[in-house]
């Protein structure tokens, strides 16, 4: 995570300065500067600045006309979100199964794929890329949609491609905890000017009374209002002039890490859909037990026990509850679906055998290579030294 500091602080001020902080009406662009140069990082034709990526996912939905009577495939371990997208935007979202890489496992996904599936949402957890050629071949052959969750992997390459320019839209996010962030925000991306156009209908209420707008074949519809100020916009353009740098650095200590690990004899490193670009460091254990006792390790982190990303802890998804009782898709849907803890069984067995390592790129190599090998150091001293050094360090 790029944290925040004195440069955005002057890009505040510049935005300030304008005395008008709307998008549309700031005198500097701050905004749509920062949506060009985050539509040609990402190597995308189109970026539009949002909320949130929440809004995004929803954004994303409504733009490809996923509707009441649809399907959408997410995966089991992501954020409530991913789920709540389709739903919100009237259609049922379909779990299927991860595999070792923490995304969703492309066999399960084909498996689960009906008439009525409309769209795949594949989710890029925790810098993990997804089997992008497999998930790409799947929806070519069955001829549906793609949007790539990429808000837990904003920068992350896959293959010589950013991670959320492979599908019909991308979607990001700048929350606290992700890669680029303003506390709260998001972004969405696409090469399609008619899904574009969809997608700036989507987060502006007002759209058609703007001078200028173009809906082409998409007259203007009833939607919400997420646009961002140009406070943000200001704010994103600093945090994206470090992105690459703060990635390529992730990248450095996650191999000085696995090295180590691998060195050690003690450590399955996680299996991984890139592996040259790799970003995050995951091991996997035999049993849950085991990565439990990990788990207790300063740095460390099973991915069970975060919880928000536990599908059977989706309160409103498992019990197909809205806010209003007639707005409910699932009474829509054109077959019974339900979730329970079998419903996907394979990703709790996976997330309860999982850990997680802290990687910072702020780290030098020699502390990430020191906290690497105090993680296998079997003595109380060597956890209490990762503790130190990783708060010293921002970990």
């Amino acid at each position: 995570m790029s944290k925040p500091g004195f440069r955005e602080w002057l890009a505040v001020g510049k935005a300030l300065r304008g005395k008008n902080l709307l998008r549309h009406e700031g005198p500097y662009g701050l905004t749509s500067g920062f949506e060009r140069h985050f539509a040609e990082h990402m190597g995308s034709n189109h970026a539009l600045a949002l909320t949130s990526g929440t809004v995004g996912l929803h954004a994303a939905m409504t733009a490809i006309g996923v509707g009441p009577g649809d399907e959408v495939i997410v995966p089991a371990y992501t954020w409530i979100a991913s789920a709540a997208a389709p739903a919100l935007a009237g259609a049922v979202p379909v779990l299927a199964d991860i595999d070792e890489t923490l995304t969703i496992d492309p066999v399960d996904l084909e498996r689960k794929i009906t008439p009525h599936t409309k769209a795949i949402i594949p989710v890029h957890m925790v810098n993990a890329p997804c089997n992008m050629d497999a998930i790409m071949d799947i929806a070519r052959r069955h001829s549906l949609m793609v949007v790539e969750d990429a808000c837990q992997a904003v920068g992350v390459d896959y293959k010589g491609r950013k991670c959320g320019s492979f599908g019909k839209v991308g979607v990001y996010s700048f929350n606290h905890y992700k890669n680029m962030t303003i506390g709260e925000g998001g972004a969405v991306v696409t090469d399609d000017p008619a899904l574009f156009s969809r997608l700036m209908n989507f987060h502006d209420l007002g759209i058609w009374a703007r001078d200028g707008y173009e809906a082409g074949n998409n007259p203007a519809f009833l939607a919400s209002h997420s646009r961002v100020t140009e406070v943000q916009g200001a704010m994103l353009d600093v945090q994206l002039s470090r992105l690459s740098r703060s990635i390529k650095r992730i990248k450095r200590n996650r191999k000085v890490i696995e090295q180590v690990l691998r060195d050690s004899g003690e450590f399955r490193i996680s299996p991984h859909n890139d592996p040259d670009n790799a970003a995050t460091m995951t091991v996997s254990f035999e049993t849950e037990a085991e990565a439990a006792a990990f788990a207790q390790r300063p740095g460390v982190h099973r991915i069970y026990d975060n919880s928000k990303h536990v599908y059977t802890n989706w309160d409103p998804i498992l019990n197909q509850r809205t806010a209003h009782p007639a707005m409910n898709p699932w009474a829509w849907a054109r077959r019974h679906i339900s979730y329970d803890e079998h419903s996907c069984a394979r990703t709790l067995d996976i997330m309860r055998r999982t850990c997680r390592i802290t990687i910072d790129p702020g780290w030098s190599t020699i502390v990430a290579r020191t906290l690497a090998k105090n993680l296998w150091t079997p003595n109380a001293q060597a956890g209490t030294a990762y503790g130190i050094i990783a708060r010293l360090k921002g970990g």
